[in-house]
């Protein structure tokens, strides 16, 4: 073949994959509004591994088809871009102010949207119900503290579905006004939950606690105060924003302490078909009788799903009755079960699956936030 020849046959071709980018990425764009609908993070690095292993079998020269990955991860890239463009203005609500563990997670997950903080928990789920926004991130459990039952209470009452869990490791620091030092303080502010991590220092420096509604506000309280003897536990991110110093880093008891948090949103997502790696979010109550709970565990165990966690919590509008929560591994939508979900209902008086996720780590789909 001549090089004219051989010109004009690429450029023919080129066409042809302008035409064939084009639709690719209309496809990215029903990809991008589906994970926006449902609460989903642009970045999936499980589904990407597989596309380029599936797709790169499909060249049959050793030679070109490293060259091909290569073309495939940039495609990939390219795809993603689009998203995060189309992800602008997805509306992220979250409870406290802006540095809060909450508002970082938010960033984490979506780092294209917009996060809209809102008084309380209850205030950001509802957010997401009526519309304001388009999903809510919630923490619903501290490995240190334990579950957030506030949270598991909207979810056993409210009509949101949890569609991602992520973890977001958190590392508590001392922080006080400029110039004051870790021998000036007297009163440590923070959350609740925050002081409990931290129970072991403030015990050993003798210090009082004062309750915050979350850490962030916290630490805007000790800015505002401008007083050397009240300091705030919060994150560096968080005394960053409000202009204070850190008097004393990773003063929390545990090491790996870790908090997981929901993405709740108005869509539900169907399960992708395959067991592995998958987890649902089981809510039920049980009969008042001998044997009630057992029933009901030992269902779970009968339809072969691990039960990773069960919780109970007080119903609040029956004194002395109790709703549960539990985690399974598995597919709630396989054979399987849907025929768990059945033989729950026949023996629970309320049965509902409050969400799927996938059980890893995951910072924008892919990594530890």
């Amino acid at each position: 073949m001549e090089l004219n020849e051989a010109r004009d046959a690429i450029k023919r071709i080129d066409e042809e994959m302008a035409e064939l980018f084009v639709r690719r990425m209309e496809a990215v764009r029903e990809v991008a509004a589906y994970k926006r609908a449902h609460g989903l993070p642009i970045e999936d690095k499980e589904q990407e591994a597989k596309v380029i292993e599936g797709r790169s079998a499909l060249i049959a020269d050793p030679e070109l088809r490293s060259f091909y990955v290569r073309y495939l991860r940039e495609t990939i890239e390219v795809s993603k871009s689009w998203q995060h463009r189309l992800f602008e203005g997805l509306r992220v609500a979250y409870s406290g102010v802006e540095g809060a563990f909450a508002h970082v997670a938010s960033q984490r997950i979506f780092p294209d949207g917009t996060p809209v903080a809102y008084p309380s928990f209850e205030a950001a789920y509802a957010a997401v119900e009526a519309g304001e926004c388009d999903v809510a991130v919630l923490p619903i459990e501290n490995s240190f503290a334990g579950e957030v039952g506030q949270v598991l209470d909207l979810m056993f009452s409210g009509g949101l579905f949890v569609n991602g869990v992520y973890d977001l490791s958190v590392t508590h620091n001392l922080l006080g006004v400029p110039g004051a030092k870790p021998s000036d303080v007297k009163t440590v502010v923070s959350h609740p939950q925050a002081l409990s991590q931290c129970g072991a220092y403030i015990r050993a420096h003798g210090y009082k606690t004062e309750s915050a509604e979350n850490t962030a506000v916290a630490a805007k309280t000790v800015a505002e105060r401008g007083d050397a003897s009240v300091a705030a536990v919060a994150s560096v991110e968080t005394a960053e924003l409000y202009g204070l110093s850190v008097l004393d880093h990773d003063v929390n008891e545990s090491r790996t302490n870790t908090t997981r948090f929901a993405v709740f949103s108005r869509a539900e997502t169907p399960s992708s078909g395959k067991r592995e790696g998958e987890a649902f979010l089981l809510l039920f109550t049980v009969k008042d009788e001998v044997g009630g709970l057992a029933t009901a565990v030992n269902l779970i165990s009968a339809y072969n799903f691990n039960l990773r966690v069960l919780r109970s919590r007080p119903m609040k509008d029956l004194p002395w009755h109790y709703y549960f929560y539990a985690e399974a591994e598995g597919d709630a939508d396989s054979e399987n079960g849907r025929r768990l979900i059945s033989a729950l209902r026949g023996a629970c008086p309320m049965v509902k699956v409050a969400g799927r996720y996938k059980t890893a780590n995951a910072e924008q789909g892919g990594e530890t936030i």
